[in-house]
């Protein structure tokens, strides 16, 4: 479902009792009216870090006043290696300090990392209380602030501890994109070439033509972006909101980007980076096993480093590779799941044999 407004686009995530919007649209921080509609209690707390923070709490803070609420800030550093439990527990103890009750909603202000570790924080707190993602990146707005997936990194794996705990809304002001860093950009279009991939052939062609003007931060293209993106995801989501089997799709590239991100340490290459690279990888994969051409494999490898992303993985050493795709959520009776493309636009969820996967990493890692 969506509606078109003179400045922002409604779309809605249907899930029965659970549903909620998604508003994208520019200089919705300062709509009061935007946010009261979608926080009943009197309190708020503001979940943000030191990046985000200084640009855009107070905006957000006086907007929340303006509607009548009551906020209580709380800044995390900044940083994937911090989407840690320590992190979480700092969110805890202000909520406590600050006596927050049960009808306390907290806003996730900033990108995946927040979003994550404030839905998490959300359906641990008092047992579940409300939450709103304000995502601040584009990473953020086209896939983490939507689906309800929520979490915390663990040494040796990522998001394997967490809950599915949907938001009241999504709100994406385009307008946060503005001060977003170049490699923040093109992190976040990594995700826009993954929903192409695996449903919307048409959709990864368009990309193809307008990558230029996404990397050139043109408003109507990224609208475009963001607005496809968040109808391919919640169309899944919609129809597997727990990733019972086909919301796996979504993880495309993730098998192998997970274990850059583990393997090179947290923080070191941005998440949008490492899936990026995934791609690349999952398209070779998908190639040696017959699913797709040479051709296919060629575009998704050109398109990903047209966005400026990452195409050599780093050398992890093979048994390495194989040992941190075998800590991965989808993975059933110790078999590795890939998330592989048959043909561009339709993926397939499936195993690989060792011989090809190996054969994979040792063309696709920096020699």
């Amino acid at each position: 479902m969506e509606r078109s407004l003179s400045n922002c686009i409604d779309l809605r995530v249907d899930l029965g009792e659970r549903s909620y919007p998604i508003t994208i649209g520019t200089n919705l921080l300062a709509d009061a009216n935007l946010f009261a509609a979608h926080i009943a209690g009197n309190r708020v707390a503001i979940v943000t870090n030191t990046i985000v923070g200084p640009l855009y709490l107070e905006t957000l803070t006086q907007t929340l006043k303006a509607a009548g609420k009551q906020v209580t800030p709380i800044v995390l550093p900044d940083g994937e290696e911090e989407k840690t439990w320590t992190s979480l527990m700092r969110i805890f103890d202000v909520l406590l300090e600050e006596k927050c009750d049960r009808k306390t909603t907290l806003v996730a202000l900033g990108g995946g990392v927040i979003g994550d570790m404030t839905g998490f924080a959300a359906a641990s707190y008092m047992r579940g209380v409300p939450f709103i993602q304000v995502p601040t990146t584009l990473l953020s707005q086209v896939d983490s602030s939507v689906g309800g997936k929520t979490g915390i990194n663990h040494p040796l794996g990522k998001n394997m501890i967490g809950a599915f705990y949907q938001p009241q809304a999504v709100i994406a002001d385009t307008a946060t994109l503005n001060t977003l860093p170049d490699n923040e950009l093109s992190a976040g279009l990594a995700e826009v070439i993954k929903h192409g991939a695996i449903t919307d052939a048409q959709f990864f062609a368009w990309i193809e033509a307008n990558i230029q003007k996404l990397l050139n931060r043109d408003s109507e293209a990224l609208a475009y972006a963001i607005r496809r993106s968040c109808e391919i995801k919640s169309d899944v989501v919609r129809q597997d909101e727990r990733e019972g089997g086909l919301r796996a799709i979504l993880n495309f590239g993730h098998t192998f980007a997970h274990a850059i991100e583990a393997g090179l340490g947290y923080g070191t290459w941005l998440h949008g980076e490492a899936v990026g690279c995934g791609m690349v990888m999952a398209a070779d994969l998908s190639h040696r096993l017959g699913y797709i051409d040479a051709q296919a494999k060629d575009r998704i490898k050109a398109l990903v480093q047209a966005a400026r992303l990452p195409v050599i993985a780093p050398d992890l050493g093979v048994d390495r590779w194989i040992e941190l795709m075998q800590v991965d959520k989808k993975n059933e009776a110790g078999k590795i799941k890939f998330i592989l493309l048959q043909p561009l636009g339709k993926a397939v969820i499936t195993t690989a044999p060792a011989q090809v996967l190996e054969e994979t990493l040792r063309t696709c890692v920096k020699q």
